[in-house]
C-alpha cells in the first residue's frame, strides 16, 4: 500500500479527535467536580476512595466484554459506529444526572444515589470508548501516520483539560452560583449534553466498512454467555505479547501514578500557598490545571510528535518522561506560599509526562496489533484496546483508593479551616514524589521495548503479502 493511500484526510482526524476531546472532558469534568463531594457535601475520605474505585472495577470488567462484542460485530454500518453512538447517549445522559446531589438529603444519601449513577455512566463508558478507540487503531497502518492521527486526537482532546479547571472559577464564584454544589448541578448538564454530541461525531463521520459478510461470530445472548471463556483467554493472549505488556505497565504507572495525586493540586493551592482560604486562592487552582494543559497542547505534542519521527517512539517516550520527572521535582521547590505564580515555571516541564503518554502509546499499540495479527492470523483491535483500556481504568480505581486512603493516612480534614503540618508536607511529599517513584519504574519497563519503525515495517509487508496469497 502507497503512502499517499496510507494518508488520513485531516477531516477525518478531526472527526476522531472530536471524539477525544469528549472522552476527555468526561473525566477531567469529574475531576474536577470530585473536590465538591468533599470540600462541600462532606464526604469523608474512604467514601471518596469508594467512589472512586467501585465503579471502574465494574467498568474493567465490562471493556474485555465489548471488545470482544465489537470485534465480532456484522452490520452495514461496520463493527464500532453502533456503539460509539449508543454510548455516546449514555454517557451524556448519565453524566448529567449523576451531579444532581443536594446537601439536604444528607451524605449517606448523595453517596448511594452518586454509586449507582456511576455505573451507569461507567456502562455507558465501556460502550462508548472501547470501539472508539478502536476505530482509531484501524484508520491507518503506516507507522508515522498512525502517529499523526493520535496526535491530532489529543491535540483536539487537550482541550477538555484547558477548559475543565475553569470550572472552579465558576464554581466558588458566588457572583455566579450560590454555592459549589449548585454550580456542579447546573454545568453537569452542559457537560453532559455538548460532549454527548461531540462523543458522536466519530460515529457519524468516520468511514467504516460494512462487516456483514464476514466470518465472525454470531453474536445472541447464548454466544456471549458461552464465548466468555474465549474472552479471558483472548485476554490472556494478548498481554503475553511482550511489547503489548510492557506498554500496558508502563501506562498503568504512570497515567495512574498522576491520577492517585491529581486532586491534591486543588488543596496544597489552597491549604499550603493560601492557608485555608479558598477565596484568596481565586483562579491560581485553575490556572495549574489550564496552563498546563495550554503547554501540552502547544509545547508537548508538537515537540513529542517530532521526536518520535526523529527518534522513534520508545526514545521519545524515555525523553519525555524523564522531562516530566524534573517539573516534578520543581514542583516540590516552586509551590511557595505567597508566590503561587512560581509553580508556572515548573508546567511546561511536567506536562511532558501525562501530555505525551496516550499520544505515543497509543500509536505504539496500534503497531503491536499489527504483530498480533502475524503471530495469530486474527485483527483484534477491539480486544486489544479493552485490555489496554482496562488497565487504565483499573489502575484509575486503585489511584482512586489510593487517593482516599492517602487522604485518611495524612490526617486531611476537609471540615477544618486549615490543616496540620502532618497533612501539608504528607500532600506536597505525595504529589511530587508518587509520581516520579511511578515514572521512574516505567522508564526501567519501556528500556527494552523492541517494536521499533523498521521491525514494524517488516510485519506490514509480511502481512500484505500474506493477504495477497489469499
Amino acid at each position: 500500500m502507497s503512502a499517499e493511500n496510507n494518508t488520513v484526510p485531516m477531516g477525518q482526524k478531526i472527526a476522531f479527535g472530536l471524539g477525544m476531546f469528549a472522552n476527555q472532558m468526561f473525566p477531567a469534568a469529574m475531576g474536577i467536580f470530585m473536590v465538591v463531594l468533599v470540600q462541600d457535601l462532606g464526604f469523608p475520605g474512604w467514601m471518596w476512595g469508594i467512589i472512586f474505585f467501585m465503579p471502574r472495577i465494574f467498568d474493567s470488567i465490562t471493556d474485555p466484554i465489548m471488545g470482544f462484542i465489537s470485534d465480532n460485530t456484522k452490520s452495514k454500518w461496520g463493527r464500532r459506529r453502533q456503539y460509539v453512538l449508543l454510548g455516546a447517549l449514555i454517557m451524556g445522559v448519565s453524566f448529567s444526572i449523576l451531579w444532581q446531589l443536594h446537601r439536604d438529603n444528607g451524605i449517606d444519601y448523595n453517596f448511594t444515589y452518586f454509586m449507582i449513577w456511576s455505573f451507569v455512566f461507567y456502562l455507558g463508558l465501556t460502550i462508548f470508548s472501547v470501539p472508539y478507540v478502536a476505530m482509531g487503531y484501524e484508520m491507518s497502518d503506516d507507522f508515522h501516520e498512525r502517529t499523526n492521527i493520535m496526535a491530532v486526537a489529543q491535540w483536539i482532546g487537550q482541550w477538555a483539560w484547558v477548559i475543565a479547571p475553569w470550572f472552579w472559577v465558576i464554581m466558588y464564584d458566588q457572583g455566579w452560583f450560590e454555592s459549589a454544589d449548585v454550580a456542579t448541578r447546573t454545568i453537569a448538564v452542559w457537560v453532559g449534553v455538548i460532549c454527548m454530541i461531540f462523543a458522536m461525531v466519530p460515529a457519524i463521520f468516520i468511514e467504516s466498512k460494512p462487516t456483514v459478510n464476514e466470518n465472525y461470530k454470531p453474536l445472541n445472548a447464548k454466544n456471549i454467555g458461552s464465548s466468555f471463556t474465549e474472552i479471558i483467554s483472548g485476554f490472556v493472549q494478548a498481554f503475553k505479547n511482550k511489547p503489548f505488556r510492557k506498554l500496558c505497565i508502563a501506562t498503568f504507572l504512570v497515567f495512574n501514578a498522576f491520577n492517585t495525586v491529581a486532586a491534591f493540586t486543588f488543596f496544597i493551592i489552597v491549604y499550603y500557598l493560601f492557608s485555608g482560604d479558598a477565596g484568596a486562592a481565586g483562579i491560581w487552582p485553575t490556572l495549574f490545571g489550564s496552563l498546563g494543559a495550554l503547554a501540552t497542547t502547544f509545547v508537548v505534542i508538537p515537540i513529542v510528535a517530532r521526536m518520535s519521527k526523529t527518534m522513534g517512539k520508545k526514545r521519545a517516550f524515555l525523553v519525555s518522561q524523564s522531562i516530566s520527572i524534573l517539573g516534578y521535582v520543581l514542583l516540590w521547590f516552586l509551590f511557595v506560599p505567597g508566590k503561587p505564580y512560581l509553580f508556572i515555571f515548573a508546567l511546561p516541564f511536567f506536562s511532558f509526562g501525562i501530555g505525551s503518554l496516550f499520544m505515543l502509546m497509543m500509536s505504539m499499540t496500534a503497531d503491536v496489533i499489527d504483530l498480533d495479527e502475524l503471530n495469530t492470523g486474527l485483527r483484534r483491535e477491539g480486544i486489544f484496546g479493552a485490555i489496554y483500556w482496562w488497565m487504565v481504568k483499573f489502575g484509575f480505581a486503585i489511584a482512586g483508593l489510593l487517593s482516599g486512603l492517602i487522604l485518611s493516612m495524612i490526617g486531611f480534614d476537609a471540615t477544618a479551616e486549615s490543616q496540620s503540618e502532618n497533612a501539608i508536607v504528607g500532600l506536597r511529599f505525595f504529589f511530587s514524589g508518587l509520581p516520579i517513584l511511578g515514572t521512574l519504574i516505567a522508564i526501567l519497563v519501556m528500556r527494552k521495548y523492541d517494536l521499533t519503525e523498521e521491525k514494524s515495517n517488516e510485519i506490514r509487508e509480511q502481512l500484505e503479502l500474506r493477504k495477497n496469497k489469499v
